[in-house]
């Protein structure tokens, strides 16, 4: 390989990783997600307790959702770990969805399983205190 075409594919891998980086990343944060409190019940189908953050796939009577948690080590020191709930399992989750009406995924800052509570975001969750 030339110099030329060993840089060429070396900007193509930075180009590939930047762009999967950006996918990877939309729902990490804030922004996407409406200020109004929002509750989802359900059935948990899936559990991944990875980075970037902890996921519950959900089916609840309008679909199947994504919940979106805190991050591995935030999520555990919740209390959420493996074993603590399973698939099948109903769940309780406490955050706020998507703005985008269409897109079934939300942020949880509580999620509440097995008679468990689980404060992912335990600065957050001040709006279903009450509720």
């Amino acid at each position: 390989m030339t110099p030329s075409t060993l840089r060429k594919a070396a900007l193509g891998g930075v180009a590939a990783t930047i762009l999967g980086a950006g996918a990877a990343l939309a729902h990490h944060g804030w922004a996407w997600v409406s200020e109004d409190p929002f509750i989802l019940v359900g059935t948990i189908d899936e559990i991944y307790l990875g980075n970037p953050h902890a996921l519950l796939r959900v089916t609840a009577d309008d679909g199947q959702w994504d919940v979106d948690l805190a991050p591995p080590a935030a999520t555990a020191a919740a209390g959420f770990v493996e074993g603590v709930a399973s698939i099948g399992d109903t769940v309780t989750a406490y955050g706020h969805r998507s703005l985008d009406p269409d897109d079934l995924t939300m942020k949880a800052v509580r999620i509440e399983v097995n008679g468990g509570t689980y404060d992912v975001y335990p600065d957050l969750t001040d709006p279903f205190d009450t509720m």
